[in-house]
C-alpha cells in the first residue's frame, strides 16, 4: 500500500491541473483496501483513478484513495456464446477493449480509447457510438468505506441511465470499487449505425468489418475530433446532452430548423409513464453560441468538438470552471436549457 502526504495530483487528472491532496493512499489489492477501511475511520476523501472525468478546482484538503494502476483481467469462460472478464478497477479501460478484440470477446469495440480506468466505467456508465457499458456489466465488486465489508452489485442495483449510476448520486463516495466484470460475446455483431462509423468504413471499401477493423475505425474517428489529453489537457465531453420534452423541442425546432436531435423515451416522474422526449447535442448549442475554438484566458473550447473544454496551457481548475459557467449562462439565455456537467467538479 502506498501512503503519502502532500501528494501531487498532476498525474491523476487528464485536465493537467497542478493540484495536490493532503494525503494519498493507493491500494494494490482488494484485501489491502478491505483491511484499511475496516480499521480506519475516514472522512473528507475522494475516490480517484486516472481522473479522466474530473476537474480539480484547487488543492484537495482531504485524502485521495486510488487503486494501483495495472493490467489484471481474468477470463471466466461461461458458455458457447459468452465469456465474463473480471477486471481490476485500476486497469486502463482501453487495454480491456484491446484484449477483448485480440481474444475474440466482443461488445466493447465502439467504446475504444475512452480514457480512464475500469472502476470509472462502472461509475460513469461510459458510452459512445450507440454502446453503453451498462449493457455488458455483469457485476461490480466494491468495499464499503464505513465498514471494510466486501459487496457485489448486479447491474440493476446500480440504477444505470445516461451517464449516471447510484455511484454518482446516492452512493457517491460510499464504495471503493475493486473489480468490474463484463459479460462479452464470442460472436461479433458490429454496431455501425451511430455517428459516421458506417460511412468511414465504406470509405475504406469495408461493408462487413472485423472487430479489429471496427475498433481501428472508431479510434480514427475519435482521434480526428478529440484532443489527446497528453498534448492538450481535457476530460473528454464536459457536458451531458440535455433531454427536453416535446413542447420545448417543438418551440426550439421552429426557431432552429437545422437543429440536430435524437428522439428518446423519458419517464414521467409523477405518473411513472413513458413520454416522448428529445436529446439535443450540447456541442451544437455551444457552437451556435459562438464558443467553438474560442478561449477565455488559458481555458478554451476545442476547435473540432465544442463539447470538449481544454487546458490551453497553465490553466487552473478555476479557469476551466469560469469557462464552464460562462458557457452554461450563454446556452441558458439563448436556448432556455441548463447544461449539466458530465465531469465531476471538485
Amino acid at each position: 500500500m502506498k501512503d503519502e502526504r502532500e501528494y501531487s495530483l498532476l498525474g491523476h487528472n487528464t485536465f493537467g491541473i497542478d493540484a495536490k491532496c493532503s494525503r494519498y493512499v493507493e491500494f494494490a489489492t482488494e484485501e489491502e483496501a478491505a483491511r484499511f477501511f475496516a480499521s480506519n475511520s475516514v472522512r473528507d476523501y475522494l475516490l480517484l483513478g486516472s481522473g479522466s472525468n474530473l476537474l480539480l478546482t484547487g488543492d484537495y484538503k482531504g485524502t485521495v484513495f486510488s487503486p494501483r494502476q495495472r493490467f489484471e483481467v481474468e477470463a471466466e469462460d461461461g458458455d458457447a456464446d459468452g465469456v465474463s472478464l473480471r477486471c481490476w478497477a485500476g486497469t486502463v479501460f482501453d487495454d480491456v477493449v484491446e484484449y477483448g478484440v485480440r481474444e475474440g470477446f466482443h461488445g466493447l469495440e465502439n467504446l475504444s480509447i475512452i480514457p480512464g480506468e475500469v472502476g470509472a466505467s462502472a461509475v460513469q456508465n461510459i458510452g459512445a457510438y450507440g454502446a453503453e457499458i451498462k449493457d455488458v456489466i455483469e457485476r461490480v465488486e466494491a468495499i464499503e468505506l464505513s465498514t471494510g465489508r466486501k459487496i457485489a452489485f448486479a447491474p440493476d442495483d446500480c440504477a444505470y441511465s445516461y451517464r449516471q449510476s447510484k455511484f454518482k448520486s446516492e452512493w457517491r463516495d460510499r464504495f471503493f470499487i475493486t473489480y468490474v466484470t463484463y459479460r462479452l460475446s464470442k460472436h461479433f455483431t458490429p454496431l455501425m449505425d451511430y455517428g459516421n462509423i458506417r460511412a468511414a468504413l465504406a470509405s475504406k471499401g469495408i461493408t462487413e468489418p472485423t472487430a479489429r477493423e471496427l475498433r481501428a475505425t472508431v479510434i480514427e474517428i475519435r482521434n480526428a475530433k478529440l484532443p489527446d489529453p497528453k498534448v492538450e489537457g481535457n476530460a473528454g465531453s464536459f457536458f451531458m446532452n440535455p433531454v427536453v420534452g416535446e413542447r420545448q423541442f417543438r418551440d426550439l425546432q421552429a426557431q432552429y430548423a437545422d437543429m440536430p436531435y435524437y428522439e428518446v423515451t423519458s419517464k414521467d416522474g409523477q405518473r411513472g409513464t413513458e413520454r416522448r422526449a428529445f436529446k439535443i447535442p450540447a456541442g451544437w448549442m455551444i457552437d451556435r453560441c459562438g464558443w467553438k475554438g474560442k478561449s477565455l484566458g488559458p481555458a478554451g473550447v476545442h476547435d473540432k468538438q465544442a463539447l470538449v473544454l481544454v487546458n490551453r496551457g497553465g490553466a487552473s481548475g478555476q479557469d476551466i470552471l469560469r469557462l464552464c459557467r460562462t458557457i452554461q449562462k450563454d446556452v441558458r439565455e439563448r436556448f432556455g436549457i441548463e447544461l449539466k456537467a458530465e465531469v465531476n467538479i471538485r
